[in-house]
């Protein structure tokens, strides 16, 4: 028995979240950049550069969920989830070709140091964007305690990290004005090339692994056969095979059950066990095969 995934528009709330991220990333980009040039910190453009990732980040992850919501079609019966991983592979390019930019202007300065200027509009820049990042991450958490998302919780995770790279910027930005150490803007401005570099492969791995068909973590495979095992009438399960498509788990598996039970009982037995999966995992798409037990 199989049943359908019905995609429709994205949540409210995942909708919100995607828009909200947009609105702030764009906000930033456009302070910061303007600030990067009253200031010439490489700190500030390391943050600026940062923004710019988050606006392409955030508006490929806004269509990316609105594909993946999309119904299933006669080309796509299996639904549009792989959207998202699809959009995070775009995104390990952007922050690859920022982190190499951002490398070279930052070793450039190391050799011939650029004084920073006007610190006051850096400080009060990253200060003020601290505080905006924070709001939206708790606006985030909130979203994803309601209704889970692959492109919502990448989000999340990336603006929890954008709080401690402001807070780096703010110190070095301090440190390098005060101390006259100019060189402290240009190896903080390497330490994040380096950083979003790292980041860049995290993001590659786990969308390679999505749409590569990458089992499901062993922790959900265990949670499954537990499920299906709360039945009185399943006497096991084998052969589970899972996989992801974006926010979307694919479950098969089969069910062992006595073999002198009616083709309805059986049925109705694997509705009842399909039930109890989709109250753990609503967005599944949940194949199940019955099986007489060889016990």
């Amino acid at each position: 028995m199989v049943n359908s995934i019905v995609s429709t528009r994205p949540p409210r709330l995942i909708r919100l979240a995607t828009e909200a991220s947009v609105a702030v990333a764009i906000i930033l980009l456009l302070v910061k950049g303007a600030v990067y040039f009253k200031s010439q910190s490489l700190a500030i453009l390391s943050t600026a550069l940062d923004s710019g990732l988050d606006v392409v980040a955030s508006v490929m992850n806004l269509v990316a969920v609105r594909i993946a919501y999309s119904p299933a079609d006669d080309d796509h019966h299996f639904g549009h989830g792989k959207a998202e991983p699809l959009a995070g592979l775009a995104q390990t390019l952007f922050m690859g070709v920022s982190s190499t930019l951002l490398l070279v202007m930052s070793v450039q300065d190391l050799i011939h140091p650029t004084p920073i200027r006007n610190i006051d509009w850096g400080l009060a820049v990253v200060i003020g964007s601290t505080l905006v990042t924070l709001v939206l991450v708790e606006f985030q958490r909130r979203v994803l305690k309601s209704r889970y998302s692959v492109a919502v919780s990448a989000d999340r995770l990336h603006y929890s990290s954008d709080i401690f790279l402001n807070l780096g910027v703010i110190a070095s930005l301090v440190l390098g004005y005060y101390s006259g150490i100019h060189a402290i803007d240009a190896i903080f401005g390497i330490g994040v090339a380096v950083y979003m570099g790292f980041g860049a492969w995290r993001i590659l791995l786990e969308s390679w692994h999505n749409l590569m068909d990458g089992e499901l973590p062993d922790a959900a495979r265990v949670d499954i056969t537990k499920i299906c095992m709360e039945h009185p009438e399943v006497m096991g399960v084998r052969n589970i095979r899972t996989r992801s498509s974006g926010s979307f788990p694919h479950i098969q598996l089969d069910l062992e059950m006595d073999g002198s039970l009616t083709l309805d009982r059986a049925h109705a037995i694997g509705e009842a066990v399909e039930k109890l999966l989709l109250q753990n995992y609503p967005e599944a798409q949940i194949i199940i095969h019955h099986e007489p037990s060889s016990g």
